[in-house]
């Protein structure tokens, strides 16, 4: 607990504390007012609740005490004669049990409150640090997914693109040979190096789309832009790639996650959109990078429906973890923009 809290905490006991007694005196010169025939006795209680909740229980008996008191005193003042001192010591100690009574109730449930209201605040607190392990956790997952997938795009272009490439050069070797002689074998050879040489190609796009980014400043622009490329040539779709000013992005983890948010939308777009078209556009600043995807595609549906793909999802759980702000929304010319905000360069 801080000082400022505990200062904070005394001054409203003090507060309190301070109107309890008021509230006893104004009673006490009402009670004296109207006479000793009406009895205004429950009324301390509003001032001994008070105490009892806000300020404490040794404070509390004490302004029942002074209740029962000012009580005696203001009837007294106003007239009130007993047939003996018992009656008037029984009359008191009567009120104040009813009084001690009240206090001993208020703060048992106080307590009960304080108990409580301290199980809660455990409870969030540990529900608090489970969610950030949770997500400390699942971002840990989530690198160890993305280094082992640029593990194995680097072991396949370094060492199996590597083998297959020599493959296809001893092959290609073969063949002239055996076209030199004459032989019918030839063609086959031929044939058979094509194989590999189209195997070489399967095995670098293997590799790019394990590790597409390139470990550069310049690796998210150079990623988008062979994304962009790629896009066109697999589905037909026309898929620019615009970026302005040179967009420059040093942090591995951040880079990754914008390029796979990319690469998600225009799977999506792809796959669903019905679209002839795709932009993707890249700018930003010292302070800002924005990653726009739009297609003129059928449009998404607004507001998205409840159980959104798990695309979607993986999208928005991507920018969470760099930091970056996520939409998506209805174009109104019709088709979608799927908008990645980071404000705070890594």
């Amino acid at each position: 607990m801080t000082i400022w809290t505990e200062n904070l905490r005394w001054q409203s006991r003090l507060f309190f504390g301070a109107s309890a007694i008021n509230i006893i005196l104004v009673v006490g010169v009402v009670d004296y007012l109207t006479g000793f025939e009406i009895s205004f006795s429950p009324f301390y209680l509003l001032a001994i609740g008070i105490a009892a909740w806000f300020v404490g229980s040794d404070f509390a008996v004490g302004l029942s005490v002074l209740s029962v008191l000012v009580w005696l005193a203001g009837d007294y003042a106003a007239g009130a004669r007993y047939s003996s001192l018992f009656v008037a010591v029984w009359n008191a100690v009567i009120s104040l049990v009813s009084f001690l009574i009240v206090v001993w109730l208020l703060r048992r449930l106080r307590s009960l409150h304080d108990d409580l209201e301290a199980r809660v605040q455990q409870r969030t607190l540990a529900l608090t640090d489970e969610m950030v392990e949770r997500g400390r956790l699942e971002e840990e997952i989530l690198n160890i997914s993305e280094r082992e997938r640029q593990r194995i795009g680097h072991d396949l272009h370094d060492s199996l693109g590597q083998h297959l490439t020599a493959t296809a050069m001893a092959g290609a070797v073969l063949q002239e040979k055996l076209a030199a002689g004459s032989l019918p074998q030839a063609t086959d050879a031929s044939h058979l190096v094509r194989l590999v040489e189209q195997a070489v190609e399967l095995t670098r796009q293997l590799s790019r789309g394990l590790a597409p980014v390139e470990m550069t400043g310049e690796g998210l622009m150079d990623s988008l832009r062979e994304l962009a490329a790629s896009t066109k040539n697999q589905s037909g779709i026309l898929c620019e790639f615009i970026c302005g000013e040179p967009v420059l992005v040093y942090h591995a983890p951040t880079s990754t996650h914008l390029y796979r948010i990319a690469q998600e939308a225009v799977n999506n777009v792809v796959k669903h959109a019905q679209a002839s078209r795709i932009i993707l556009r890249l700018s930003g600043n010292d302070d800002v990078i924005e990653l726009v995807v739009e297609d003129n595609g059928v449009g998404a549906p607004q507001p998205p429906p409840k159980g959104r793909g798990m695309g979607l999802q993986i999208m928005n759980h991507r920018a969470d973890m760099i930091g970056a702000s996520f939409s998506m929304r209805r174009l109104a010319e019709g088709g979608t923009s799927v908008t990645c905000t980071l404000r705070e360069r890594l």
